[in-house]
């Protein structure tokens, strides 16, 4: 789906219960009667829902499919959009905890880790529902008590840009930590979930993102069964999530939602899903537009509800276009679809909104959250901790970690980046972010840390902080106005005439609120009294730290800044997501600049840049005992279908695994200083470290690792905190080493059918200790190997250090058609004082020895399998030990 901006969040619909079409308007006001399910018997909250969607009519069930559900005032019911994200932070008008990005969170290996995170996230998802209820701004983006969230598709490929919001590429890892996730954000009882989580895309979606709106996706039983269905299993039937999430494009011939073989077969069927789906936003509108596997919107609508998708994204609610209702009007009407299938999809979601207590009624229904939950101090602590266990140390000759008293020079563009730490779907307003270059500065001193600023860049645009802004009246901040129309809007508008409309508004001449806000950020959901179509206006002046060029401007869509007396940056075509509109500029230090932003949904960045880098690099290398060259891309590069075209990007995927040119420059020139350098990647997928594994003292992955996420890297590149991250991909070399990004077959991918050599394998990762594993005790169950098993082993801190180790477990199956090279059964995470030992047991079941046959079946095989515990996979020269085992005959499993 498409990542929100706060400008779509500002427009997205509310307050909609009267502004219904002519057509619908003249509806009878009698309830229709609504027979109750069977599955009614039992559940109070599914007793509730049919009762209340009894009493609606046609005219006020038809709207309540979308993604934005107007009020009912009639029957007390609340406007409720259930367009909410929250990958990894919740995003509002309120400062929420950025934590890693999930592909980060993957690299920790702790599932316990993310199951906090997730309820971190719950919590302040909550809290922002309360603040949406105090403001009365429901019904908008961000205000639900549902959740878009996880991502749990395979990172199969390592072109696609949105691989960054997934757990990497193994299932058995993806499927651990999307559980983890999934009970993490729906608390201890499902049936009651304080937010109701949707494991998305449903499912054999990765990319490439051009194409994802009518691609064709044609997956081999095998690979079905193997690598794309077990996450989604895994969080249906095991973490029990409330909701699923279908994809854009088709397999095998169906769109993903209208995909018997998805929503039917596997989902409602085998699986026993009895949550509610929601389409990803837009997808039923592809199904007749792009598919073409629909002949008209009407038939699309009826596809996807007689599949089982009950909840419809469509992105026109952002622009609170009318008469979205009417294709399912219309499909009623041509008898494509029946009031009972309306029913039906109706009690899904309105006992999910009783469930988790968005609608009063429900014994033991979850309690609200205060807003002053959001970014608590716990949380902040609980996002360092979560960026240092994602960090994953894959070299070091000894320079780490570095010594008291060390002289660093910082370079690269992203040593003094904050926006790189974000990630993607993220909130600008997040906790105060930490970068590299002040965690370094922190941890040894500001005295013996000096930043070497880069040349201009792709990966600039970071939000200038309060530090830099100042109001009119010289107080820290900016002075925000907003202005509501002198004319009230209507609610909604009908097809076409939206953009005309607001084009022609008349603001009043007096702002409706005027306050001091600590940036360029879009908090009008944080005001009551501001209309949904508003204009901001935000001035004050920007003062600068230090003299020198910079580069200034805005991102996002739709404002236009002004800065000492001239337009610097015009984003009122600009889309949401192209990269910043930024000119550069010389500013003296402590000077008052005066600026002017006008209009919402974007930032004021900046950057801090060199007109002479080569000589600013050479000079200060001088001076250094090492360079720290923090290097990498940008969630806005390698990104959702994005309009970005340049070298190594092409529409948020990438076209290469190399950094791009400028930094590889950057970095010969470093290392002709004769210096040693410590490389800090910051990316959300595998690129190329052949350079850094050849010339590098130290090499360390630091993903996007959120608002902490600059200390985290400190902490560990001195030795405060010993690393413990592990690879969640296999960083390969170069796409001529992979298929082609489109052919969707496992051959050749991941480390598990991967036959080349990588650069760092799948697993990967280094410590500051040593760490030992005792032989292995294998115990089959009563039933024999083939009806389970434990693995027992001892681990010994056998270093001179405190720090934690990733016990990974692997299995090497027997040789028959269809299994793995190896495969990842099993992992702990280990925390260990010098000298101190630990026993450990894993108790793998039939699924976890399983393995699936070409054409599709999942097997217990009969034959000697190999199973290995150790630092990574086997035959990676890592500490670990190895024992086979039997099973003495093969046994089929359930889908």
């Amino acid at each position: 789906m498409k990542a929100i901006t706060m400008r779509a969040t500002a427009l997205a619909t509310a307050g909609v219960a009267l502004a219904l079409t002519p057509a619908l308007a003249r509806e009878s006001t009698t309830p229709a009667q609504t027979p109750a399910p069977a599955a009614a018997q039992g559940d109070e909250a599914i007793r509730l829902a049919t009762a209340t969607v009894a009493r609606m009519t046609i005219a006020e069930k038809l709207p309540q499919l979308l993604n934005v559900a107007p009020a009912i005032p009639r029957l007390r019911i609340p406007a409720y959009n259930w367009w909410t994200e929250s990958l990894h932070g919740a995003l509002g008008a309120r400062n929420t905890t950025n934590f890693p990005e999930p592909i980060g969170l993957a690299a920790s290996f702790d599932a316990p880790l993310v199951h906090d995170v997730a309820g971190a996230i719950s919590t302040e998802v909550r809290g922002l529902h309360t603040l949406a209820r105090e403001t009365g701004r429901v019904g908008r983006i961000g205000t639900g008590l549902d959740t878009w969230s996880p991502n749990i598709n395979i990172f199969r490929d390592p072109r696609w840009g949105r691989g960054q919001e997934t757990y990497g590429e193994d299932p058995f890892l993806t499927a651990t930590m999307g559980v983890a996730f999934v009970r993490g954000m729906q608390g201890p009882n499902p049936d009651r979930p304080q937010v109701i989580a949707t494991p998305k895309h449903f499912a054999v979606h990765s990319g490439p993102e051009g194409t994802r709106h009518e691609a064709n996706v044609f997956v081999s039983p095998h690979d079905l069964e193997d690598t794309y269905l077990p996450a989604f299993r895994a969080a249906i039937v095991d973490g029990r999530a409330g909701s699923v999430m279908c994809a854009y494009n088709r397999i095998d011939g169906q769109p993903a939602c209208a995909s018997d073989l998805l929503l039917k077969e596997h989902l409602r069927g085998a699986w026993g899903f009895t949550g509610y789906v929601v389409s990803d936003c837009d997808a039923v509108k592809d199904i007749a537009d792009n598919h073409k596997y629909a002949p008209d919107s009407a038939t699309a609508v009826a596809a996807a509800l007689r599949t089982g998708v009950d909840s419809e994204c469509n992105n026109a609610s952002t622009a609170d276009i009318a008469g979205l209702e009417t294709r399912y009007r219309e499909a009623l009407d041509r008898g494509l679809i029946s009031e009972g299938d309306v029913d039906q999809a109706l009690i899904r979601l309105f006992a999910a909104r009783y469930r988790n207590g968005d609608l009063p009624g429900l014994a033991g229904a979850p309690a609200a959250i205060p807003t002053g939950a959001i970014g608590s101090p716990a949380h902040r602590a609980l996002a360092l901790a979560a960026a240092e266990r994602s960090m994953v140390l894959l070299k070091n000759d000894g320079v780490l970690p570095l010594r008291s008293g060390v002289k660093v020079a910082v370079v690269g563009p992203l040593g003094d980046a904050t926006r790189v730490l974000r990630g993607n779907y993220s909130s600008g307003l997040s906790g105060p972010p930490v970068s590299v270059l002040e965690g370094l500065r922190t941890t040894l001193g500001a005295s013996q840390v000096t930043l070497v600023p880069f040349g201009e860049s792709m990966t600039d645009g970071d939000r200038v902080p309060t530090s830099a802004l100042r109001t009119p009246d010289g107080k820290p901040g900016v002075l925000a106005r907003y202005y509501n129309p002198a004319t009230p809007l209507p609610a909604l508008f009908a097809p076409g005439t939206r953009e005309k409309t607001i084009a022609a508004v008349r603001y009043q001449a007096k702002p409706v609120v005027t306050r001091i806000e600590p940036d360029v950020g879009d908090r009008n959901l944080d005001l009551a009294r501001v209309a949904d179509v508003h204009r901001t206006v935000f001035t004050g002046f920007l003062v600068p730290p230090a003299t020198g060029r910079y580069r200034v401007g805005l991102s996002g869509s739709g404002g236009t800044l002004e800065l000492d007396g001239r337009i610097v940056s015009d984003r009122t075509k600009a889309r949401w997501n192209d990269l910043p509109g930024m000119t550069t500029i010389e500013l003296t230090a402590g000077k008052r600049y005066p600026f002017t932003v006008t209009g919402g949904g974007g930032d004021l960045v900046w950057k801090r840049v060199s007109a002479t880098p080569d000589a600013d690099l050479k000079r200060a290398a001088a001076a250094a005992d090492v360079l720290v060259a923090v290097v990498g891309l940008t969630s806005d590069l390698e990104a959702e279908e994005t309009g970005v075209t340049m070298p190594g990007f092409s529409g948020g995927d990438k076209t290469t695994l190399d950094l791009p040119a400028d930094q590889l420059a950057m970095l010969d020139q470093a290392r002709a200083t004769g210096k040693p350098i410590v490389l800090v990647a910051m990316n959300g997928s595998p690129i190329n470290l052949a350079w850094a594994k050849d010339h590098a003292a130290a090499v360390l992955e630091a993903w996007y690792p959120g608002e902490a996420g600059g200390l985290a890297a400190a902490n560990i590149l001195t030795g405060r905190t010993n690393p413990s991250g592990r690879l969640p991909l296999t960083f390969y070399r170069s796409v001529a080493d992979l298929p082609p990004f489109g052919d969707y077959a496992m051959t050749g991918r991941t480390y598990r059918y991967f036959k080349g050599t990588p650069v760092y394998p799948f697993g990967h990762g280094l410590s500051y200790t040593r760490f030992a594993f005792a032989p292995l005790t294998v115990t089959p169950a009563p039933g024999g190997a083939e009806t389970g098993l434990s693995v027992a082993t001892r681990i010994t801190n056998s270093g001179e250090r405190a720090g934690e180790e990733v016990a990974q477990l692997y299995l090497d199956f027997p040789d028959a058609p269809g299994v793995p090279r190896v495969a990842l059964r099993g992992f702990q995470r280990v925390a260990l004082r010098p000298g101190e030992a630990k026993d450990l047991r894993f108790d793998l079941s039939p699924r976890d020895l399983s393995a699936v046959t070409p054409d599709g079946r999942r097997m217990v095989m009969a034959g000697r399998y190999r199973v290995t515990v150790g630092a990574g996979q086997p035959g990676t020269g890592v500490p670990g030990q190895s024992a086979a085992f039997t099973a003495r005959q093969s046994a089929e499993l359930p889908k």
